[in-house]
């Protein structure tokens, strides 16, 4: 098993043990995906790979939105 398998495998351990009892399925994919996604999104700002204030409104400019 490679050193990643290893790592995914106690992720999922940890993840398992922090879920109610009476966790779903759905559950537990939700809670995954948003592991998931913050991960990639801290992955993203550690390259400086994000947007800057002004683009954020300018794009919500475009949808109408004042901030």
């Amino acid at each position: 098993m490679t050193a990643s398998a290893n790592d995914i495998r106690k992720r999922l351990h940890e993840l398992a043990d922090q879920l109610p009892a009476d966790a779903t399925w759905d559950d537990v994919i939700e809670e995954a995906r948003f592991r998931r996604a913050v991960e990639a999104g801290i992955a993203a700002a550690d390259r400086g790979s994000f947007a800057t204030d002004a683009e954020v409104h300018e794009t919500f400019a475009t949808w109408g939105v004042k901030i």
